[in-house]
């Protein structure tokens, strides 16, 4: 359901505290000797940015951080996100003896391949700027399981986290004895969330979907707005292996009246989706006609977009994040909201200009083309599949104009690791093969193995143990000097991007 782990809890994570020797007498389950980073004195090579990303550290207070670290070992012991049984039968019945919180406000669901995490945050953005109170439901984490769930724009607190499980945590043992299966960690989750945007109360949540649609714990909502973002070839062996098959699940989300915000789509894919709004009377806005980019030029830290929307043209929007693909999903979060708000179908008149330009002025996407470190700049990205692959290598490309780019790459074994590597091969001068943490991990050297064929032997060099790798990468970014132009991107999971965050002081 998402690239984190089964077990996945923040025991298997360093505490981000300010030193290595303090993350080293605090860790239990990683190797001791994390090494130190040494990067030297450099030019910056990029300037601006978006806003600090709002990634939460372990709570200061030593009860409040062992409260937490018992909820997550409870949490671990439910199956993980990737083993499935589909069915929502008991997120239902959880929902059930919780009073139906989801009924209690409206909701915009999302679903797709790639972008929904920073689809997501975007909405938030804009319906925050109009002062509603937003809950926003996303995954995997980067860093903290505190992430998944925010409310007015931030993660929750680890002390409301806490009380939201300890609240709900009868009525789940109760669903437990009932079903077959126990509730999932997935499962656990969403009816948390669902149950603190009611408990605080949200006036609107924005959810997106772990994975599919039609089976995903979250849909027992009913989207008044359902987003598709691209679709492509990912979880093939759970979705099926076309963008049609991919596209049916998907299209689960979509109810009866609602309103589809529909991005760029793969022509099978998009067939499969405009049925199913037919056969649910759901209106349909598609990217390219009802709406779109207009017009995109890279800005200091991000880009400058005009979009046209439901309602009229936007123009000038700052947009602090890097890509053409960021710019539609720009483009699709704008017309989601102007979807809730009723432009275009109760109201013809645009959102407001300022507010918007403000919302997006705001959002931050962590973890997604995020710039950690200067001297030589370091970037991260999530990408784990081809598709995200061949966006963060365009964008890198558009917006550093590096001189010589080091990958590093830690890639889970359930993914088309080949298709990942082969889109990264024309930006990466050399690539550094790795793995993190988790037991989905591809082990390094098969993972090398693969890298050579695509890069060839001389270009591929391997360091199993993440540290090593961002050094060593480090190490020849800065080969051609200290005005060179050199970086390293790191990539290939959600949680290689996580672990290296930590590692490199960010959190």
């Amino acid at each position: 359901m998402s690239e984190l782990p089964p077990d996945h809890n923040a025991d298997d994570q360093p505490d981000p505290l300010n030193t290595f020797d303090e993350i080293i007498a605090e860790e239990t389950t990683r190797d001791p000797d994390l090494a130190v980073i040494e990067a030297g004195s450099r030019t910056l090579r990029t300037q601006g940015g978006p806003p600090d990303a709002d990634i939460p550290t372990r709570p200061a207070d030593p009860e409040v951080d062992k409260a937490l670290r018992e909820v997550e070992a409870e949490l671990a012991t439910r199956w993980g996100e990737t083993k499935l049984e589909p069915s929502v039968s008991r997120i239902a019945a959880l929902m059930d003896v919780l009073g139906e919180p989801q009924r209690s406000y409206p909701s915009i669901h999302i679903t797709g391949t790639n972008g929904k995490t920073s689809t997501a945050r975007m909405i938030e953005a804009l319906l925050g700027a109009f002062e509603l109170r937003t809950g926003r439901y996303t995954s995997p984490h980067v860093q903290s399981i505190t992430e998944r769930i925010s409310l007015d724009g931030a993660p929750i607190s680890a002390e409301r986290f806490i009380e939201t499980y300890q609240d709900i945590k009868p009525y789940i043992e109760m669903v437990d004895a009932q079903q077959e299966y126990r509730l999932s960690f997935f499962e656990v989750l969403t009816g948390m969330a669902y149950a603190a945007f009611a408990d605080a109360p949200a006036d609107v949540a924005v959810v997106e979907v772990g994975m599919g649609g039609s089976w995903d714990a979250t849909n027992v909502i009913d989207g008044d707005v359902a987003v598709v973002t691209p679709i492509d070839l990912d979880h093939t062996d759970r979705l099926g292996s076309t963008h049609a098959e991919i596209a049916t699940e998907k299209a689960g989300i979509i109810k009866q009246g609602a309103t589809v915000i529909m991005a760029q789509q793969p022509v099978d894919a998009a067939q499969v989706l405009l049925k199913k709004a037919v056969e649910v009377d759901a209106t349909v806005a598609r990217e390219g006609l009802e709406f779109g980019v207009v017009d995109r030029q890279v800005a200091v830290g991000g880009q400058l977009v005009t979009l046209r929307g439901l309602g009229g043209e936007y123009s000038e929007v700052y947009l602090p994040l890097h890509g053409a693909h960021q710019a539609h999903n720009a483009a699709v979060a704008l017309a989601a909201v102007e979807a809730f708000f009723g432009v275009g179908a109760q109201r013809a008149d645009a959102l407001d200009l300022d507010t918007v330009r403000k919302a997006f002025a705001a959002v931050a996407s962590p973890g997604r083309l995020e710039v950690v470190r200067r001297s030589p700049t370091v970037v991260l990205d999530a990408a784990h599949n081809p598709a995200g692959a061949r966006a963060a290598a365009e964008a890198i490309g558009e917006a550093f104009q590096f001189s010589r780019l080091i990958g590093v790459v830690g890639a889970s074994g359930d993914k088309n690791v080949r298709g990942l590597l082969e889109a990264f091969e024309p930006v990466f001068a050399e690539i550094v093969v790795t793995q993190n943490s988790s037991h989905r991990a591809m082990d390094a050297d098969e993972l090398a193995g693969i890298a050579v064929e695509v890069f060839g032997e001389e270009r591929v060099q391997v360091e199993p143990r993440l540290p090593d790798a961002l050094e060593a990468a480090i190490t020849l970014a800065e080969e051609e000097g200290e005005f060179a132009g050199g970086g390293v991107l790191v990539t290939g999971s959600v949680i290689t991007v996580g672990e290296a965050r930590l590692l490199l002081g960010k959190g």
